[in-house]
């Protein structure tokens, strides 16, 4: 090789291994530095620890022997080799429950953020600071339907966190938690803002932030920052099939659980906004059957006698398409948006009423305490359908009707083959509605059936034990 091609290699090589390390500097420059987040907010976050005695249970499930009923010989061998149980003041044997979880505090006077499930039926509540110091604690109050607490400890001048405004979370923005998993303080795991208003089961009043942030038990009740040292959420749940991390956590924003403390620290209890209603999905074929262009909304299969609702005038059918100008386009959605307002006030609804649209003015109750529950009963008189359903039906009874809270319907007696068994009808199901109609009575029933189009979706409206719901089916040729 000549010396001027030799002299060209090596400064192309040259060239090549500059860009190199210009590119891994960038690279390095676009990561996140957590660090100064870090040094900054780790005195406000806190370590949770709580007590609950608990009676010993072992001798009345069978792990313990009944050693009063043994002979004397074996009841000494049993009492001089089994470990020693404390005993309460009346006798009695007693265990202590411990649990580890994670707090954060937010003013300078002592009260701190955490989960209800961290603290829920504590006997005492220590609360350990980034000083290694730690302080008892004093239940303000929960909220279970938002699984948030306030606790208050004594103190002056404590460390606070700053807080952030989730509605302005976006996807894809680098979140990072601060906690304890499995008992070890101030673990710090980063992530990313997988997506936004999830909804989980029994959990339909939170709207929650998902991440996938490793978040592991002792994380619950913890603190998730933003970029600006702001927390935007409370770590409160994670999907697992194994136990352990499956990068799916579940974050309760902090607009909802500032909301929620500050009526802590003010009522002692918790108040949110009620319709009275059942909502379910508005999948593709009920969209179909009702008229829509595509999925979206809330079906409303029930509403309850007297509720703020049904004295709205909101129907058993309709579709609601927004609440406040807000659109729904996941059932999901609404009862964020009605659980935000106080009692009293008004829910302007857009809704889907006979394929029309139409516009509603609904005054929120609210929540009770407990949930309703409606009875269902089955019997009446049977007529046999003549239709390919393949169900025979009857009558309801006066009774049946009051305690469902309906104007008409037919319970199903038997179910033969056909388009009913394969949509999983079942005998003592109740049925109210059928292709948009209300049912008066089982011959009702068996004139809407022969008219029901074919290779259409058609929507049934079905009370099992007492819970409504739309299921659409179609009739082939």
């Amino acid at each position: 090789m000549s010396i001027p091609r030799l002299k060209s290699y090596l400064t192309m090589f040259a060239a090549v291994l500059m860009l190199g390390q210009v590119l891994s500097a960038q690279a390095e420059e676009a990561l996140p530095d957590f660090t100064t987040l870090v040094e900054q907010a780790s005195p406000a976050v806190v370590n949770i620890s709580t007590k609950q005695k608990l009676p010993d249970r072992r001798v009345a499930q069978g792990q313990m022997p009944d050693l009063e009923g043994l002979p004397p010989m074996f009841r000494e061998f049993f009492e001089r080799n089994m470990p020693q149980q404390p005993r309460s003041p009346r006798g009695d044997r007693q265990r202590e429950a411990m649990s580890l979880g994670s707090g954060f505090i937010i003013s300078s006077d002592g009260y701190v953020l955490t989960n209800n499930h961290v603290v829920a039926d504590a006997d005492e509540i220590i609360v350990r600071l980034s000083d290694r110091s730690e302080l008892q604690a004093k239940l303000i109050g929960t909220d279970p339907r938002t699984d948030v607490a306030l606790l208050k400890v004594e103190g002056k001048n404590l460390p606070t966190v700053k807080l952030g405004d989730s509605e302005k979370l976006k996807v894809g923005e680098w979140v990072l938690a601060i906690g304890s998993p499995f008992g070890f303080d101030h673990s710090v795991t980063k992530g990313i803002v997988s997506a936004k208003g999830r909804t989980l089961p029994n959990d339909t009043y939170v709207p929650f932030i998902q991440t996938d942030v490793a978040i592991n038990p002792g994380n619950s009740g913890g603190p998730l920052f933003n970029m600006k040292g702001e927390v935007v959420g409370i770590n409160s749940q994670i999907f697992t099939r194994s136990g352990g991390f499956m990068g799916l956590s579940f974050a309760i924003p902090i607009d909802v659980a500032i909301d929620v403390s500050n009526q802590l620290k003010k009522d002692g209890k918790v108040s949110r906004g009620w319709l009275g209603v059942v909502i379910q999905e508005v999948n593709k074929d009920l969209a179909e059957s009702f008229g829509l262009d595509k999925p979206a909304g809330a079906l409303v299969a029930q509403v309850l006698e007297d509720g703020p609702a049904a004295k709205g005038g909101l129907q058993v059918g309709d579709v609601i398409l927004s609440m406040n100008g807000q659109p729904i386009v996941m059932s999901a959605d609404l009862p964020h948006l009605v659980g935000s307002l106080k009692d009293g006030e008004k829910a302007k609804l857009e809704i889907i009423r006979n394929g029309k649209r139409q516009n509603l003015e609904v005054a929120v109750g609210a929540m009770p305490d407990d949930d309703a529950e409606i009875g269902t009963g089955a019997e009446g008189t049977a007529e046999r359908s003549s239709n390919r359903l393949g169900v025979s039906v009857a009558d309801l009874t006066a009774e049946q009707k009051k305690s469902l809270e309906l104007k008409g319907g037919v319970v199903i007696k038997e179910v033969q083959d056909g388009p009913a068994a394969l949509i999983g009808l079942r005998p003592g199901d109740v049925i109210s509605h059928l292709n948009n109609q209300a049912i008066g009575s089982a011959k009702e029933f068996t004139e809407i059936a022969k008219e029901l189009p074919k290779n259409r979706s058609v929507s049934m409206r079905v009370l099992r034990q007492g819970r409504a719901s739309f299921i659409t089916f179609k009739l082939a040729e």
